[in-house]
């Protein structure tokens, strides 16, 4: 996007009442539906209005504990449901006859011959089958010779498998069924057992093992007949979770929402009387009955009335940002930034109010980390302020709830001066205290006058106790997040630039030691001057120590650089030393870009030169080639001119230190009258144009300068033989 556009868009009235509409319309959404909420109340305190009288009949919620109690007990009163498969049943008896029949021939083939033509019934493992085959010889002749009936042998299976499934088998075990009894269904009739009279799959199976272990037959023979037998066990009662489920459904559906009804013209609470438990339910559900009486239109005029209460408090934050920010209020990204923090916390609230569980979850609505988070982003009067249209929008989305917002306004209060002066990221984690102050003494002050018992005050102190524990973590994390997406600087991101052992100020000084020395000096005169005039000293300070980093590329090229007294723009024409000079703005642009330094100190770079004609190579020009010859716009800096209070600094600091240290005996009114010129020129040069330098700040910022220059230049004693010693004379070899 052309920068022109990008730049419009930012301050573009037209985007900035299109945000604050978005903004408006998403919070009016979150507020409470179909309800007339003209104030909240709260057990224990005491009805200041008129006698409420029902205009008209409504019925009367149930308390939400009692009723979710009644919810679970109709849960609990049904039985489980477990459908009888019949078909089951037949299915294995017909199984269980045929194979009898077809295995009778198998073990009589084994009786009678010694060999088993390679048949092995799949219903029965290896192992088993050859039970059969390998019965001893004395064995087989015994069964033989008694002519023993085999079909009666597994007539007795099949009538342990009967028996068994006459009590019925469950497809669930006794962990899986919390209930004494189970109802078993068949057709549409329900029949209730007790559980205790059904077998699990693996107690039916127990059950046949020990019936045929009393058998009087071989070892062999018994485990084969228990894994013959146990092979036909199926449960024939399945669990339904879907009948289940619906009877559930159904007595819940039963129970009622509502515990009695208040008559047309019944009084619902007197004057004076105290909010119990019983009418502040009458109160809630006369605001529900109200708000359901409303029809379309009238939720659309709700609606409308819930738009206009958010417009008229963001409003109270709008004409404050137009009359005492309005470097915020033209940025349409800082607009964007606010808003989107109240839509953000707006939603919080939204979604806490949603959740069914009584704990003070309110607690968990973190407004602080909004608090501290506007005040390092902007400052404490903006954060502060913030927090006062925060609570009060709050506060109605949770019904007008004053508790609610006395509370964080205080915590939130507390939390903006615990960051006003941050000098680092750690000294977030401070603000833990003074929250937790803020809500235990707000909790106390409401508990003492709710009459609230001890354990209710500990309840809602800890979660209070997690929200000062959190805030200061969420904050930490958002704040690098809002920098990122936003790209803003905070103070936070200036004192981490004012750290000397950055890269760029490193290399400066190594590199460039008399411009290092210069930017230095340069900080120190912008930030009193800042001051003075009530611009950020801390941002002022910083564009001073890299107003000049392109000078890092080729020191030699400047004279504060050059040690050997050899200047190398006496040997180039002008054209060639202006074209060197200027260079050193791209190079500082490109370099600060590389290194990711903000955009506000990148402004420095080009703005403390603003559009200066280079005077010197100027003159010199007009020397070599005649005043009619020389166009002075190819002896000016590209520009732009300031814009900010802190880069119209910046551009006086560099001109009156340059200046004063070219002054080769110093005094009080040589210095002052250097710099009220210097001063004087850019102001006539129209330098100072573009930037909201007034007159009376121009006066503040001379005096500043004034007092630190005369300070560094101040005259001082000399030493004895100082002269000797500048010369180099050793003192030992004088004395002899």
């Amino acid at each position: 996007m052309p920068e022109k556009k990008q730049s419009k868009l930012r301050s573009s009235l037209r985007v900035k009442l299109l945000i604050a509409l978005s903004a408006i319309i998403l919070i009016a959404l979150m507020f409470p539906k179909g309800e007339s909420i003209e104030s909240e109340v709260s057990i224990g305190s005491i009805w200041i209005h008129d006698d409420l009288i029902a205009p008209i009949s409504f019925p009367v919620l149930k308390d939400p504990d009692a009723y979710k109690a009644e919810l679970k007990s109709a849960a609990a009163s049904i039985y489980p449901v477990f459908i009888k498969r019949d078909d089951e049943t037949q299915i294995a008896s017909d199984s269980l006859k045929s194979y009898n029949q077809f295995l009778i021939h198998v073990i009589d083939s084994v009786l009678t011959t010694d060999t088993l033509k390679d048949f092995n019934p799949t219903f029965l493992s290896t192992a088993s089958f050859n039970t059969f085959k390998n019965l001893k010889k004395e064995e087989r002749n015994l069964l033989l010779s008694k002519r023993i009936t085999l079909s009666r042998l597994f007539d007795v299976v099949r009538d342990e498998i009967n028996i068994i499934y006459g009590f019925g088998i469950l497809n669930k075990d006794s962990s899986q069924i919390l209930r004494d009894s189970i109802a078993i269904r068949t057709g549409n009739v329900d029949r209730i057992v007790k559980f205790s009279s059904m077998l699990d799959l693996s107690t039916a199976k127990d059950d046949i093992g020990n019936s045929i272990s009393k058998m009087n037959f071989q070892t062999e023979l018994k485990q084969a007949l228990i894994e013959y037998a146990t092979h036909f066990v199926f449960p024939n009662l399945v669990f339904s979770q879907r009948l289940t489920k619906e009877e559930i459904d159904q007595a819940q559906s039963n129970v009622s929402r509502y515990s009695g009804i208040v008559n047309e013209n019944e009084r619902i609470i007197a004057k004076h009387d105290r909010v119990t438990k019983e009418a502040k339910l009458k109160i809630e559900s006369y605001k529900l009955a109200k708000g359901e009486q409303v029809g379309g239109e009238g939720n659309l005029l709700q609606f409308l009335g819930k738009v206009l209460h958010v417009a008229f408090l963001l409003t109270l934050l709008t004409i404050y940002l137009f009359l005492f920010r309005k470097r915020i209020f033209h940025d349409n990204q800082k607009i964007l930034l606010l808003l989107i923090s109240f839509v953000f916390i707006s939603f919080i609230t939204f979604l806490v109010d949603q959740i069914p569980i009584d704990a003070p979850l309110q607690f968990l609505i973190f407004i602080p980390v909004v608090s501290m988070l506007l005040t390092i982003i902007f400052d404490s009067r903006v954060g502060f302020y913030s927090t006062v249209i925060i609570v009060l929008i709050t506060g109605a989305l949770r019904g007008n709830d004053y508790t609610f917002a006395a509370m964080n306004l205080f915590a939130g209060a507390l939390s903006v001066y615990t960051v006003r002066d941050i000098k680092n990221r750690s000294q977030i984690f401070r603000s833990f205290l003074y929250i937790l102050i803020g809500y235990l003494v707000a909790l106390l002050a409401f508990g003492l006058e709710r009459f609230a018992s001890l354990e209710n005050i500990l309840i809602e102190a800890a979660f209070a106790g997690s929200n000062a524990l959190i805030s200061p973590v969420l904050t930490y994390g958002l704040l690098i997040f809002f920098e990122r997406l936003f790209k803003i600087t905070t103070d936070l991101t200036l004192l981490e630039l004012s750290n000397f052992d950055r890269p760029l100020l490193k290399e400066l000084a190594r590199r460039a030691p008399g411009t290092f020395n210069h930017s230095m000096t340069m900080g120190t005169l912008a930030e009193s001057a800042a001051e003075s005039i009530k611009a950020n000293p801390l941002l002022a300070r910083v564009g001073a120590y890299y107003h000049d980093i392109g000078k890092t590329i080729t020191p030699h090229n400047f004279v504060e650089n050059q040690l050997n007294n050899q200047n190398i723009h006496e040997n180039l024409t002008p054209e060639e030393s202006v074209s060197l000079i200027v260079k050193h703005v791209r190079e500082g642009i490109s370099l600060a870009e590389e290194n990711d330094i903000p955009q506000e100190i990148i402004d420095f770079i080009p703005m403390h030169h603003g559009t200066m004609v280079m005077t010197y190579f100027y003159e010199k020009a007009k020397k070599l080639y005649g005043e009619e010859k020389v166009d002075v716009g190819e002896y000016k800096y590209p520009g732009p001119k300031p814009n900010s209070k802190e880069t119209a600094i910046i551009m006086l600091a560099d001109g009156c230190e340059s200046a004063v240290r070219s002054i080769e005996e110093p005094d009080p009114v040589k210095v002052e009258n250097l710099i009220e010129s210097i001063l004087q020129n850019r102001v006539e040069d129209g330098q100072l144009d573009e930037s909201p330098i007034t007159f009376s700040d121009l006066n503040k910022i001379k005096e500043a300068f004034i007092n630190i220059l005369i300070g560094q230049h101040h005259r001082r004693i000399r030493y004895p033989k100082q002269d000797e010693m500048e010369k180099g004379i050793d003192d030992k070899q004088d004395e002899q």
